[in-house]
């Protein structure tokens, strides 16, 4: 069976690694993906962009890229789009369009809820299987809409979780995300503050980076301990600075209290809090306000995002608290949902 897969980002296709776990080995991979999953029609390297503004720019390319992978559908059984909705939610009307029987699986699905509602109906027309990581997004859809909710992935990755906190904070990590310009924004503050509060600190780093890479984006980082894996980190540490993304959420299920910052581009902010109706931008801050009606961490955005705030925050940081409601977060969750999208993949 052939799967036309389209997982532009890092984080999708971490999650298509544990689904291929799942899947029998008959089960070819055709579109774009992380070349260790097979043989990907372009290098994800190329794919990196920031914002609105980046996403512009790139216009061109990536109209092109999308006409290529609608030619590649004729000969894919499924097709599978991950997150990217961008991307993948023009793919998917264009796929329908010239192969109306060709099954759509969309995992991972657009944030409509949260900043474009009218998609919702577009969705139910276009996808054949809404596959939800959020339990309550299905409420958002109408009652007869081709979703479930599948589980999260990171609950596939995750495996291990703290059972209690150091409430003697001794090591301390910062997670400055994984896209240069966030990076660039971000490690001024953090420098200051680890040089504040004068507490052993890793910074992780993602693996694509090279060593000219990380002296350009990040500059001297020889007071942190560097590492590429995030979890571990994640795990071994007492408290993190982590920016807007995906370990966010990786920290709130593991347990590590943190403390979200996140610095946009002024015309992407601008556009984005106009469209976005949301409280909050953390996953796990989303997700708990849903459960619990109230924040899961604290949350710096734009000018807010000073090394005065993020130490003022962290000294005033109930971490008992924190974790017990991250043990909610799990049993709300439930399970991963690798194993649920191979059975939908594979039926």
């Amino acid at each position: 069976m052939k799967i036309l897969v389209s997982a532009l980002e890092h984080s999708a296709n971490v999650h298509l690694k544990s689904l291929k776990q799942e899947l029998s080995d008959d089960i070819e991979f055709i579109g774009i993906f992380d070349k260790e999953l097979g043989d990907s029609i372009i290098d994800l390297r190329s794919l990196a962009i920031m914002g609105f503004v980046d996403a512009l720019k790139k216009l061109r390319f990536f109209i092109k890229l999308n006409n290529e992978m609608v030619d590649l559908a004729k000969d894919a059984d499924k097709i599978l789009l991950i997150d990217s909705s961008g991307f993948n939610l023009p793919l998917a009307k264009k796929i329908k369009k010239k192969y109306p029987e060709k099954e759509i699986i969309y995992y991972i699905l657009p944030q409509a809820w949260a900043w474009k509602k009218k998609r919702i109906p577009v969705l139910e027309k276009t996808i054949d299987h809404l596959a939800s990581i959020l339990p309550f997004e299905k409420d958002f859809y109408s009652k007869n809409a081709p979703i479930e909710y599948v589980g999260h992935p990171l609950l596939d990755q995750i495996k291990e979780f703290k059972k209690s906190v150091n409430k003697d904070i001794k090591h301390i990590a910062f997670m400055p995300g994984s896209r240069r310009g966030e990076i660039k924004k971000l490690m001024p503050i953090f420098k200051k503050v680890r040089e504040e509060l004068n507490i052993d600190s890793t910074i992780v780093i993602p693996k694509h980076f090279t060593k000219e890479d990380v002296k350009e984006i990040y500059g001297d980082i020889s007071s942190f301990v560097v590492t590429h894996d995030a979890h571990k980190t994640l795990l071994e540490t007492d408290f993190a600075f982590i920016c807007s993304g995906t370990a966010t959420l990786e920290a709130s299920l593991i347990g590590t209290p943190f403390i979200l910052s996140y610095i946009a581009k002024p015309l992407d902010y601008f556009i984005a809090s106009r469209l976005v109706k949301l409280s909050h931008i953390g996953l796990g801050n989303i997700m708990f306000s849903k459960l619990q009606n109230r924040d899961l961490h604290p949350e710096f955005i734009q000018e807010s995002v000073t090394a005065q705030n993020l130490i003022k925050s962290y000294k005033e940081y109930d971490t008992q608290k924190f974790l017990d409601d991250s043990k909610s977060l799990r049993t709300y969750l439930k399970h991963g949902s690798s194993k649920r999208m191979a059975e939908i993949i594979q039926h």
